[in-house]
């Protein structure tokens, strides 16, 4: 951990929840993650999930059409983020679902963001890849 920034328990909840397909009810796959978003939080010591930035599987399709589209849509213009994405596409042989991990740098976000979230990365990624 370069920046020394935590990840709360919630955002590694989050990502087993998303990595590990149980067998659920119909209702109970409605409610799973297919996008969520993780910001700094207000004294840039630890990374959370951001209030309200997530589509939920049984939104697709009822509420919302293109899915990616509205993840793009919701990351902000002016400041960084990290994000999981629950993609599925399908190719010549098989459908695929794959769990995608983004790091949100856009030109307009200050120097001083990007380079937080840059160096925080890390400490994200760790957390992610054993649990």
């Amino acid at each position: 951990m370069a920046s020394g920034v935590q990840v709360a328990d919630e955002v590694c909840r989050i990502f087993y929840d998303m990595k590990v397909r149980k067998c659920s009810t119909p209702e109970e796959i409605k409610k799973r993650k297919k996008a969520v978003i993780f910001c700094l939080s207000a004294d840039k010591k630890c990374i959370i999930v951001e209030e309200g930035k997530e589509i939920l599987v049984g939104d697709v399709g009822v509420t919302i059409t293109d899915p990616f589209k509205h993840f793009v849509g919701m990351l902000p213009e002016k400041d960084c983020r990290y994000a999981l994405y629950d993609a599925s596409f399908e190719t010549k042989e098989s459908r695929k679902e794959e769990l995608m991990f983004f790091l949100w740098a856009p030109e307009l976000a200050p120097l001083k963001s990007k380079m937080i979230y840059a160096s925080s990365k890390d400490a994200i990624k760790k957390k992610f890849q054993g649990d």
